[in-house]
C-alpha cells in the first residue's frame, strides 16, 4: 500500500496546480501582449515606408514643372530673336525709280578704288547667293545712275548702296553686319527667286550692251544731205552704251 500511495503521491506533484496554470497563463498573455504590441509598433515602420514611398512617387512631378519653364523660358527666347530681327519698316523710306517692289543695288565696275570695287563685289555675291532677282545699277557704266544715287541720299555717297522695296538698307558694313547675324534674310523674305543658274545671253549680266546704231562710237550721222555731219547719237549713254532689253 505504501508503495501504491508513494506513487500516486509523484502522480500529484507532476500535475500543475491551479495557481502555476494562472501563473502560466498570465505569462502567456504577456507574451501574447507583448508580441502584439510589437505587432502594433511595426506597422508605423511600413507606413513609413509606404509614406517615403508615396513622397518618391511624387517627386518625379518635379521635372514636368522644369520642362513648363525650359518651355518657357525657350518660347521667350524665340520671342526676344523674332524681336531682334528688323523689318523693312524700321528702315528709312527712299522713293528710287522702280524700286517700291524689287531689290536695287548701286554697285561700280571701277577698279581704281580697290576697296569699294571688293564691297561692291561682296554685296553682289550674298544677293546672288539668296537666289533673289536684284536689278544692279552700275553707276561707271551710266551717268544717270550715279545722279541718280546722289539725289537719294541727298550727297555724294559712294556703292555700294542696297535698297530692298523703297527702304534703304545700307552700305557694305551695313549689309554685311545684317547677314552675320542672320537679319539680311529676312529683309529678303517675299522677294522673287532667280532660278537660272545661267548668266542673261544678251549681256552676260552685264546689264549693258553696246550701241547698235553708232557701235558704241556715240555718233551718227545726221539725217541731212550732208554726209560728213555728225550728231551725238540719242540712243546709248555717254559710254555708248544701252541698256540690255533681256535683263533689264
Amino acid at each position: 500500500m505504501k508503495s501504491v500511495k508513494g506513487r500516486f503521491l509523484k502522480k500529484l506533484n507532476f500535475i500543475p496546480s491551479i495557481s502555476t496554470l494562472k501563473q502560466g497563463l498570465v505569462s502567456h498573455l504577456n507574451s501574447s501582449e507583448n508580441f502584439s504590441d510589437q505587432n502594433l509598433q511595426i506597422p508605423p515602420v511600413y507606413i513609413q515606408k509606404d509614406h517615403k514611398k508615396d513622397s518618391l512617387a511624387i517627386c518625379p512631378e518635379a521635372p514636368v514643372s522644369t520642362d513648363i519653364n525650359v518651355e518657357q523660358h525657350t518660347g521667350n527666347e524665340a520671342e526676344k530673336e523674332i524681336e531682334g530681327h528688323p523689318s523693312l519698316s524700321d528702315f528709312e523710306e527712299k522713293s528710287l525709280p522702280g524700286g517700291s517692289q524689287a531689290v536695287i543695288l548701286y554697285t561700280t565696275s571701277l577698279r581704281s578704288i580697290r576697296k569699294t570695287f571688293e564691297d561692291c563685289h561682296a554685296i553682289r555675291f550674298l544677293l546672288e547667293s539668296f537666289k533673289v532677282i536684284f536689278h544692279e545699277r552700275d553707276v561707271s557704266l551710266h551717268l544717270e545712275f550715279r545722279e541718280e544715287l546722289w539725289r537719294i541720299m541727298g550727297g555724294r555717297v559712294i556703292p555700294p548702296r542696297l535698297f530692298i522695296k523703297g527702304r534703304y538698307i545700307g552700305g557694305a558694313d551695313e549689309v554685311t553686319g545684317l547677314h552675320e547675324q542672320g537679319k539680311l534674310k529676312n529683309l529678303l523674305a517675299g522677294i522673287p527667286l532667280n532660278l537660272s543658274n545661267c548668266p542673261c545671253t544678251g549681256c552676260g549680266n552685264i546689264r549693258f550692251i553696246v550701241c547698235s546704231d553708232c557701235n558704241g562710237s556715240r555718233k551718227v550721222f545726221a539725217d541731212d544731205q550732208n554726209d560728213e555731219t555728225y550728231i551725238r547719237c540719242p540712243e546709248c549713254n555717254e559710254n555708248g552704251l544701252v541698256k540690255c532689253l533681256i535683263c533689264s
